[in-house]
């Protein structure tokens, strides 16, 4: 707050008091005053005006001044009324106080809609756990009735498991450290549950998978991580080639990490449309390919876990030639949640 900006917002006061001493002035014509008496007057009084008013200008600057600076520091600028002090003067107690009933107003709507979306997270958890009971009973009956057209319905019932598996790590994503255990893992035990959960779907669409160097011993959630391979090796099913499919997977250690490889000859991303498939919603030239059909969803889940649970994801990839993706693990059990 600039001196100048306060006394023109302080010039009615200022005029008035000016037209106060005039009066005096006025007044004391009428008695035998000498004129040193009569500016001394004056200007105590002009000097006791702006004394008051400079005085007021630092301490009311001092408190906006902090208020400003605390405002652009803070994160979570609702919580501003827990970090200003109580001012001196009329109207920053003023300010203080609205800003106290700001904060909790915005804290109480923030927990509303809080267990409102807590509320509609439980219900979806409860109903993808209930949509598995028919899935399962009716994979169940298919084993039992083995024929071409039951080999069809199973295959598509993998594919509505897949997708309500994905529902439910997408509605977990934003609280991954309450369902997050650290151990010691293989990684070839996480590689062998991703492709289990494909085993239909790859044998129908005769797609090689090549794996090896696999012994690797890392530090992971091995729930977490096996879904992350699996939507990974989802996408190399869904945009491979028509002929010669293959899926390469293996792993390298690199200083205090492990690289885990998963290459694909299918038909590759445009190079300008590397740097966004992990945005939500993206699906590029490839998700609008009939029989390809693509939500966007799978590789930005993928990321948003990854950050979370402080394992990096690197992909690169060839129009035609194939992809490959760069699962990158931790080798100690220390790891950063964000």
């Amino acid at each position: 707050m600039k001196f100048t900006s306060f006394l023109k917002d302080k010039i009615l006061l200022i005029v008035m008091y000016l037209l106060a001493i005039a009066s005096i002035e006025i007044l004391l014509l009428a008695y035998n005053i000498g004129i040193i008496v009569k500016l001394y007057v004056a200007i105590i009084l002009i000097l006791v005006l702006f004394i008051a008013l400079f005085i007021e200008y630092k301490k009311k600057n001092k408190f906006y001044k902090q208020l400003k600076e605390n405002m652009n520091e803070l994160g979570e600028k609702y919580l501003i009324s827990e970090i200003v002090k109580t001012p001196s003067f009329i109207e920053g107690k003023i300010l203080k106080e609205t800003i106290n009933d700001l904060g909790k107003s915005m804290l109480e709507n923030v927990n509303y809609y809080k267990n409102i979306q807590e509320d509609y997270k439980e219900y979806i958890e409860l109903w993808i756990h209930e949509v598995k009971i028919p899935i399962a009973a009716s994979k169940l009956i298919i084993e039992n009735n083995k024929t071409e057209v039951a080999k069809s319905i199973e295959e598509e019932l993998d594919k509505v498991e897949n997708y309500t598996e994905q529902a439910l790590f997408y509605a977990r994503s934003n609280a991954v450290e309450k369902d997050y255990i650290i151990t010691k893992t293989n990684l070839k035990s996480l590689v062998n549950g991703a492709i289990l959960k494909n085993k239909n779907t790859l044998i129908n669409e005769k797609i090689a998978i090549e794996l090896k160097e696999l012994d690797s011993e890392v530090y992971t959630d091995s729930k977490w991580a096996t879904f992350i391979i699996n939507q990974i090796i989802q996408n190399s099913i869904k945009y491979s080639k028509e002929q010669d499919k293959k899926i390469e997977i293996y792993a390298k250690p690199k200083n205090d990490k492990v690289v885990l490889y998963i290459k694909d000859n299918g038909i590759g991303i445009k190079k300008g449309e590397i740097t966004r498939v992990f945005e939500k919603g993206f699906t590029g030239e490839n998700g609008r390919i009939i029989g390809k059909k693509s939500t966007g969803i799978g590789l930005y889940l993928c990321k948003k876990l990854c950050d979370k649970l402080g394992l990096g994801l690197e992909l690169n990839s060839e129009k035609d030639i194939g992809t490959e993706v760069r699962l990158i693990f931790p080798k100690n059990s220390y790891t950063n949640f964000k």
